[in-house]
């Protein structure tokens, strides 16, 4: 496959984190396996897209008591009592990993579509389903500051990072998912990616990435692994 048109451009991306929320951590009442242990990676990746002054998007879900906002694979498990992600509940918060010492979040705003600053080019917003692009300003937002590449990292491969990433090669961004900084991501994972023209990378990768951009200007380019 050639990487003329799908190899990322660091000096034009963002990171999107998703669902990194402690309810989904592998203590959490909605574990996730595997998502506590994608953390420190998450955290060095956050902390490399923060020193570089890039974009940063975490994107997270909360879920009315009512479950009227809630996919309907889960609507029932919410409304027969089940407590996950709730709006103002403590497992709704995001990690400290990536977000220390930004104290509760606004999620009054982050309901009614606002995205809510953390700090310069770092930004919370609410997704509704499983896409991050799903009735959501997410990609006004990245064509406003300019973005080709999007960086995807979180929680869970099968399910919300797959869904954003097929939403945002359709909106022709030049994608990344970062394999050790994303939970339940295997090897059936990095084939069907790498397939549709997304760059597997592990966060020291994406670390080199940024670091040769830095140095050498706009247009710096790495290429993903291809299928095996």
């Amino acid at each position: 496959m050639s990487e003329e048109f799908t190899a990322p451009e660091f000096g034009s991306a963002a990171l999107l984190t998703i669902d990194v929320q402690l309810d989904f951590l592998d203590d959490g009442p909605a574990a996730i396996p595997g998502t506590t242990a994608i953390l420190p990676a998450l955290g060095e990746l956050v902390a490399h897209f923060r020193a570089r002054e890039r974009p940063i998007v975490h994107a997270l879900r909360l879920y009315a008591a009512d479950g009227s906002n809630v996919d309907r694979c889960r609507r029932a498990l919410i409304r027969a009592g089940s407590q996950i992600v709730g709006p103002g509940s403590p497992g709704s918060e995001l990690s400290d990993t990536i977000c220390a010492g930004s104290g509760p979040l606004d999620h009054e705003r982050l309901l009614a579509g606002d995205f809510v600053s953390l700090g310069p080019s770092e930004h919370v917003m609410y997704k509704p389903r499983w896409s991050a692009f799903y009735a959501t300003d997410l990609h006004a937002h990245l064509s406003a500051l300019g973005v080709s590449t999007l960086v995807v990292a979180g929680c869970n491969y099968p399910n919300c990072p797959r869904a954003t990433i097929y939403d945002a090669s359709a909106r022709d961004y030049r994608l990344v998912i970062v394999e050790d900084a994303t939970s339940r991501f295997d090897e059936r994972a990095r084939s069907e990616m790498s397939g549709i023209g997304v760059s597997c990378l592990t966060c020291s990768a994406v670390r080199e990435g940024l670091t040769a951009e830095n140095v050498a200007g706009s247009g710096t380019r790495l290429a993903g692994s291809q299928p095996g």
